[in-house]
């Protein structure tokens, strides 16, 4: 009776995309951002 529970713990962690690209988003967001400030720069001085 005292190993009838019903709480199942998998063997292996379940692997998350999100958790594997967390460590790379201080670096990844400020470099997406410069990219786009840039495209959004040049297409309003290709506009003028």
């Amino acid at each position: 009776m005292s190993q009838s529970s019903t709480h199942h713990t998998p063997a292996t962690p379940s692997d998350d995309p999100v958790e594997a690209v967390v460590p790379y988003m201080p670096v990844v967001l400020p470099v997406v951002g410069g990219i786009i400030i840039f495209l959004l720069a040049m297409i309003a001085v290709t506009m003028a």
